[in-house]
């Protein structure tokens, strides 16, 4: 049999009294693209973490390429052939592409280019070495991370989500480069909630639950309805069906929209216009990085219009231009942000204390103190609704694994019965099981009367959740398309600006 490159027996890591990883055995094969397959909180990440050298495990062993090893950073790790490309990327936007990289990888200038220019050339990665990462695409951007990667001539590269932040057009695409690379001689370590692809390009997995390895499979002869029962131990529900209602009453309503930030990296808004009533949930599609942020914190109210620019955000019928976060939030509305840490929850703090952040007009609070228990119930009934792992209501929200803490920011805001529910990113990074919960109750709040606003970047959710789809582009919005009339593909194109937009105007 071949030796694998990979070979990890018995690891153990623990938390207190939270066991991430228990006796974990694992083998990567010598030019093999392997999943990590399991819920939130099933403990790839920490996995991940003790593989790249990030943190030490508590037991077990691991070798590598048949040598016992135990890496004490990640410069280790590379060093011994080991890169991972996370799924939020760590490159330095005022930067070069060329600077990133030498910032990994040394050598002079006229060497890393050259080497830049080959690696792209043999692997449809092409990027411009003298371009600064903040004009790139969100595509070019993940190409080059997997190019400072690949300089450091990895044997095994762990990608984390890496179709996350991709248009379908360009998740092909990067799956070519995946079976080159594999063919070259690289193994890949593959984590990602999207079953399909996971039979598209994986041919081993490891199903993980409860910190647990609980199969090792060829993901090719499943399909995604097995692999989500092996996954979560259960079988998935099907999806809500969402009953047809219209004629609902404007709960959010933008006119004709311009806004230039005042960063002068982000993205300026042009001629924005959109409706969401009662009754109806519209998703707003795009690559990452084309304006979504910048609307969703004039959405939420982060950041107000201008004086002159009156009359173009509407919540309830009321002009909200000028109104913050908590006036548009006595309006009934209600926000999960995509930003879980820092806007959406304060690591530092106790579930029950970030569920006051925003639930204390829920009576949490009895003559301007805190009623500890009904907002120990409150928080209670958060972690019981949305089946948040976590070991009780006091633990800190950093502790939490990213897709729990997920689940329990976006169950806290549907707990307050709004009016108007905007989330951005619902079920980024939380497992199939749970993301399935979290459509399943937003299409009922849809089918009970609320109007609901959805940015993602993930099509397949879009599809299953909304009436009408805006597609977002370098700022400009499409026209809203009725989801059941419309393919992916032709989303797909508005994503990547092949269909026309709207003639841009900027104030």
């Amino acid at each position: 049999m071949t030796v694998p490159l990979l070979s990890l027996r018995g690891i153990s890591k623990s938390y207190g009294p939270i066991h991430a990883n228990q006796g974990i055995d694992l083998d990567v094969a010598p030019q093999s693209i392997h999943a990590i397959l399991g819920e939130n909180g099933a403990g790839k990440s920490t996995l991940m973490k003790m593989i790249y050298g990030v943190e030490p495990p508590d037991s077990g062993t691991v070798v590598w390429r048949g040598e016992p090893l135990a890496f004490a950073s990640p410069a280790e790790a590379r060093r011994k052939g080991i890169g991972m490309v996370f799924q939020h990327f760590s490159l330095f936007e005022t930067l070069t592409v060329l600077e990133n990289i030498q910032l990994v990888v040394p050598g002079r200038k006229a060497d890393l280019m050259q080497r830049i220019g080959k690696l792209g050339r043999d692997f449809g990665l092409e990027v411009d070495p003298l371009a600064h990462v903040h004009t790139l695409s969100v595509g070019e951007r993940q190409r080059v991370e997997i190019i400072r990667c690949l300089m450091t001539s990895p044997r095994l590269l762990i990608l984390d989500e890496p179709t996350s932040v991709l248009p379908p057009q360009l998740i092909e695409t990067l799956f070519d480069t995946l079976r080159r690379l594999r063919d070259g001689g690289v193994s890949i370590l593959f984590i990602s909630h999207k079953l399909e692809e996971i039979r598209a390009i994986c041919d081993r997995a490891t199903i993980l639950r409860g910190g647990r390895v609980t199969g090792h499979i060829d993901p090719r002869m499943h399909d995604a309805h097995d692999l989500a029962r092996m996954m979560i131990g259960r079988d998935m529900p099907e999806p809500m069906p969402a009953l047809p209602l219209s004629g609902g009453e404007k709960r959010l309503e933008i006119i004709g929209l311009n806004h230039r930030p005042e960063d002068p990296f982000a993205v300026p808004l042009s001629d924005i216009t959109l409706t969401v009533r009662s009754g109806e949930i519209l998703g707003i599609a795009g690559i990452s990085g084309n304006g979504q942020g910048e609307l969703a914190s004039l959405i939420s109210g982060e950041v107000q219009l201008a004086k002159e620019q009156r009359d173009r955000i509407y919540m309830m019928g009321q002009d909200v231009g000028r109104l913050n976060a908590a006036a548009r939030r006595q309006l009934g509305f209600a926000f999960a942000p995509e930003d879980r840490l820092g806007r959406g929850a304060v690591p530092e703090m106790s579930l029950v204390l970030n569920s006051l952040l925003t639930a204390h007009p829920l009576s949490l609070l009895r003559h301007g103190l805190i009623d500890q228990a009904k907002a120990t119930a409150f928080t209670d009934d958060c972690i019981r609704q949305y089946d948040v792992r976590t070991p009780g209501p006091d633990t800190e929200a950093g502790a939490l694994s990213g897709g729990n803490l997920q689940k329990f920011i976006v169950g806290r805001e549907i707990m307050l019965s709004p009016k108007l529910l905007f989330v951005a990113q619902p079920t980024w990074g939380v497992d199939v099981g749970a993301a399935s919960a979290v459509r399943r109750r937003l299409v009922a709040l849809r089918n009970d009367g609320m109007a609901i606003l959805v940015i993602s970047e993930e099509l397949e959710e879009l599809f299953e959740l909304c009436d009408f789809i805006q597609v977002m582009h370098h700022g400009t919005l499409s026209p809203p398309l009725v989801t059941r009339d419309t393919r992916p593909e032709e989303v797909g194109r508005y994503m990547i600006g092949a269909q026309p937009l709207p003639k841009k105007v900027i104030a």
